[in-house]
């Protein structure tokens, strides 16, 4: 729906499951490609094994990077927009809401650190006033540039990246986000929210075109 016709999906637990469920679709009539993680490498990790297939032609435009296990109805086509007006080598989806880590934005939404909340304890790569506190959602928009930056190996998250190279704005790494407050968003990574996003799309008529999938 929003105009991505190329994916390519990581797979490790029950990977074959994976495999047979896109085949049997004939691929929903995407080009589909799965890249598999013997061990798990994290967002990062993952990202890094799977960038030959954001290289292929040069290519240039932006592409999309969503977490699994969340359910969303945050609106894809204005992040790449968003992406596109701001420069940015990643803009991540962000929201007002509870959580147990928090990233830290300045008022232009550049990315400055981020928050342990359980820990108690902040980290700081661009010191700056009245930085907001805002929990990401799993939902990036990349510059394919990015790709060539990461110098962190093996298992990692992609926000280990993030803000390194947030730290050195200096020479142009920006990294932004996307506040998307008023959409629909759920972690499924628990038995009790599958249970709870399956009522929620139920009732509400926002959700209605997340029920295929």
């Amino acid at each position: 729906q929003v105009g991505v016709t190329e994916i390519i999906v990581n797979t490790h637990h029950f990977a074959g499951q994976v495999t047979e469920y896109l085949k049997a679709n004939n691929n929903f009539g995407l080009r589909i490609e799965v890249s598999q993680e013997d061990v798990l490498l994290d967002t990062g990790g993952g990202l890094k094994k799977a960038a030959w297939f954001f290289r292929e032609g040069g290519a240039a435009a932006p592409f999309i990077l969503h977490n699994v296990d969340v359910l969303s109805n945050i609106d894809l086509k204005a992040m790449v927009e968003e992406h596109g007006r701001s420069n940015s080598l990643a803009t991540l989806a962000v929201q007002k809401r509870d959580s147990s880590r928090y990233l830290l934005f300045d008022q232009q939404m550049q990315l400055c650190g981020r928050r342990f909340v359980r820990e108690d304890r902040t980290e700081l790569v661009r010191p700056k006033p009245d930085l907001q506190a805002l929990a990401f959602s799993g939902i990036h928009v990349i510059s394919p540039r990015l790709l060539e930056l990461i110098a962190e190996d093996g298992v990692f998250s992609i926000v280990e990246t993030y803000l390194r190279l947030a730290g050195l704005s200096e020479n142009g790494y920006r990294i932004t986000g996307y506040l998307a407050d008023g959409a629909y968003w759920r972690d499924l990574g628990r038995r009790e929210s599958v249970e709870q996003a399956a009522r929620d799309v139920k009732v509400s008529p926002l959700l209605s075109g997340l029920e295929s999938k």
